[in-house]
């Protein structure tokens, strides 16, 4: 992994790129702020997910344990009409994986999880999120853009996450120092036509007082 982090530091300082998916726990590294794990997404999913009307795609705001995911996601999935098919398969195992992986990586048994349907320039500010590190995950439409600067001012190189890439990003309540700057947002894309898919994960360690979801990415 030393050579991607190389790599991405020339271009954004605090962020570890990893093309497999144990690079997300470098998110517990001092000097990180962000962890991706860049990958494909195959051909026939992709196809698939890009496919769908945007009226099917599934979307959900729940607080649930890691473990219950995988069954969450099969309701929902079954709720909004999705054929049950090889490619909805891969979206719920995938969700159920990233879920188990941030669980354990952040020690945090329950999740606050988010299916967001996303057509406008939703959470378009570069910040940084008022939680302790959440997980990104884009299946359809662009993915999350991010790079250093300071709050409230674009930084001068903005960067993609590649689509289908989980990226854990540490947020204002992580416990220790991490490095200042890295900023991120929503892509912008109202009046492009275009839908994104976008699924977000944050740990909660209080689930009878947390009762907040944040931002859209």
């Amino acid at each position: 992994m030393t050579l991607h982090q190389n790599l991405v530091a020339a271009q954004s300082v605090g962020v570890a790129l990893s093309t497999t998916p144990k690079g997300l726990t470098s998110i517990k590294d001092p000097a990180c702020s962000a962890a991706i794990w860049k990958r494909e997404p195959l051909r026939r999913f992709q196809t698939w997910i890009d496919s769908l009307n945007p009226k099917d795609l599934p979307r959900a705001r729940i607080m649930l344990r890691a473990e219950m995911v995988r069954d969450a996601m099969t309701d929902l999935t079954e709720a909004f009409g999705l054929a049950d098919c090889a490619e909805r398969t891969m979206l719920i195992d995938d969700i159920a994986a990233l879920a188990a992986m941030f669980s354990s990586i952040m020690d945090s048994r329950y999740l606050r999880l988010r299916l967001d349907v996303v057509t406008t320039n939703a959470c378009r500010k570069f910040h940084i999120d008022a939680v302790t590190a959440r997980l990104l995950c884009t299946y359809r439409g662009k993915a999350t853009q991010y790079g250093n600067g300071t709050k409230g001012e674009n930084p001068q190189q903005i960067h993609d996450l590649p689509t289908g890439s989980p990226m854990i990003l540490r947020g204002t309540d992580w416990p220790s120092a991490a490095t200042p700057g890295l900023l991120h947002r929503s892509p912008p894309i109202e009046g492009t036509g275009e839908t994104r898919l976008v699924l977000v994960l944050d740990p909660i360690t209080d689930i009878e007082s947390d009762e907040t979801y944040g931002h859209v990415h």
